[in-house]
Parts: C-alpha cells; structure tokens; sequence
C-alpha cells in the first residue's frame, strides 16, 4: 500500500536538552520515591507508635512506682525514661527504613531505570541519601520531642519530671527508715540539658539510619543488610558484655551504640567508661561517614 505524505507537512524537531541533569532533579526523584512507596509510611507509624507508646508506659510505671514507695525518686532520670525506647527500639526501626530505602531498587530491578534516566552514579547515590537523611532527622526530632512530653506528663505531679522551660531538682540519695525517708542531696537538670538529650537522641536514631542505608549499599539485599545493622548496633555490643572486664571498657566506647546511652541521660553518666556525649556520638558519626563512603564507591563502580 502506498503511502502519501501531505504536502507543506513538516516533521517537528525535538527540543534541544534543558541542560544538564543535576541534583536538584535527583532529590525531586528520591523524594517522590519516598513518599510513593508504602513500606516508608509503615516505617514511620512503626516508629512513632513504638517510640510514643514506651514513653507513655514509662510514664505510668513511673508515677506508680513513686506512689507506692517515694524512695524511687532519689536518681531517677525521668528524660530518659520518656526517651528510652526510642533510642533502643527506634533504632531498630529506622535501620529497616534505612536499608529499604536503597535496597528496594536493586530487589524491583528499578535500580537499572533509575541510573539509565541518571547515570552520574555520584549524583544519585547523593540525592538518596540527602532526601533520606532530610526525611529521617525531621521524623526523628518529632518523635523524639512527642515521646518526651508524652511520657512528663504522665509523670506530671510526681516531684521527678523534666521540663523544657524550668530547672528541675532530682534527688540523689534516700535514707530511709521504718518511720520517714529522708532525701539526701539534689541535682539541678537545666532546660538546656534537657533539650540536648532530645535532640541528641534524635540525631542518634538518624544515625543509625545512616548506618543501615551505607550497608544496604554495600550489601544491596533488604534482608542481609538490616541483620548487619542489627549485628552491629545490638548482637556485638551484648558479646562484648561477656569479655574480661580488662577489654570491656576499652572496647565499648568504640562501638556506635554507646552514643545512645550517654546522649538520652540527664542525671549524670551511665556508664564512666563512655566519653562524655558529643565525643561518643563522634564515634557514631564516624561509623556512619566510612560505611556510607564503602557504600558510596560501591554504588559508582559496581554493575547495577
């Protein structure tokens, strides 16, 4: 069958190219991914609901056990009572979060698509990790803030909740005897330190996060990379604890999970062995940076 071709008609050219693809196009990309994908909104209910729903126990066997023997108040850390389980089972949480959010390409096959629309390798690992990292610290800082004031008041009226706006004073002994219980020595938790337990304890958590998305690199498996995280944040610590004393402490304060202990507490320090807060989560943060860089080259010069 012949074919005719109208005359005058003119075939369209295609556009000549915007210019060159960059991050700004890859971060709008990550973030729909995010918000497209189901498992990131069960993740963060996961997170919140976990995270609030501890504080609010807390709260309440807090306040039961003071009504029952006022003696419980002397060394309670109430900030770390609404934040613990946050900072031990939001962890858990955030490191599946953390290891989907790269390995759910490479298990869909969509990892081919998304480095044949971008191939600066360089340039879409970095936007996944930017619009991760936005999205982890945000859910984190607001969990961590809502699990603090869920659990003080609860706690409100028992004499050892913290505030944000008002120095409080905690005792630190209690000398008891069959007639009276006497209180002996306080300390004073400012709002300020208060404050840099919530948020530390939120960049903690996203931390972790970070952990878990560099191994996810590495690994490129949902299911292996979230057990790395799991082996490095809580199997090896425990295996730690069953070492000679004589390594113990010296070991400890080198692994990433003992930010967590320090930055969560207001009365004092847990463990003496752990550097102070910001150096300990130094730690953390170190761990972070090298898996994420392995993670990184990986993710340029591996075959997709």
């Amino acid at each position: 069958m012949a074919t005719t071709i109208a005359k005058g008609m003119q075939l369209t050219a295609l556009p000549p190219a915007a210019g060159r693809a960059g991050l700004p196009g890859v971060l709008r990309s990550e973030f729909t991914k995010l918000r497209s994908v189901r498992s990131t909104y069960w993740t963060i209910a996961a997170l919140f609901i976990v995270s609030v729903g501890i504080a609010a126990l807390a709260g309440v066997a807090v306040t039961s056990n003071l009504h029952g023997n006022p003696a419980n108040k002397a060394g309670l850390d109430a900030t770390q009572a609404s934040l613990g389980g946050f900072f031990e089972l939001g962890q858990l949480v955030v490191a599946v979060l953390g290891a989907l959010a790269i390995t759910s390409e490479y298990s869909t096959g969509m990892i081919r698509t998304s480095l044949t629309a971008m191939p600066r390798r360089g340039t879409v690992f970095a936007g996944k990790l930017i619009a991760f990292t936005t999205v982890t610290l945000i859910v984190s800082v607001i969990t961590s803030f809502i699990s603090f004031f869920v659990g003080q008041a609860l706690m409100s009226g028992t004499g050892v909740s913290a505030s944000l706006f008002h120095s409080v004073s905690v005792p630190m002994g209690v000398i008891s005897t069959p007639t009276s219980t006497t209180f002996v020595g306080t300390i004073v938790i400012s709002p300020g330190t208060v404050l840099t337990a919530i948020i530390g304890t939120a960049l903690f958590v996203t931390s972790v996060a970070l952990i878990a998305f560099g191994l996810g690199a590495i690994i490129r498996h949902t299911a292996g990379a979230i057990t790395s995280a799991i082996g490095l944040m809580f199997v090896l610590p425990i295996i730690i604890q069953l070492l000679p004393d004589t390594w113990r402490w010296d070991i400890m304060r080198f692994f990433p999970d003992g930010a967590g202990r320090v930055l969560s507490v207001t009365i004092g320090q847990q463990n003496p062995h752990l550097w102070s807060a910001w150096p300990q989560f130094g730690v953390t943060l170190i761990y972070a940076a090298v898996i994420l860089a392995i993670g990184g080259y990986l993710f340029r010069t591996r075959d997709a």
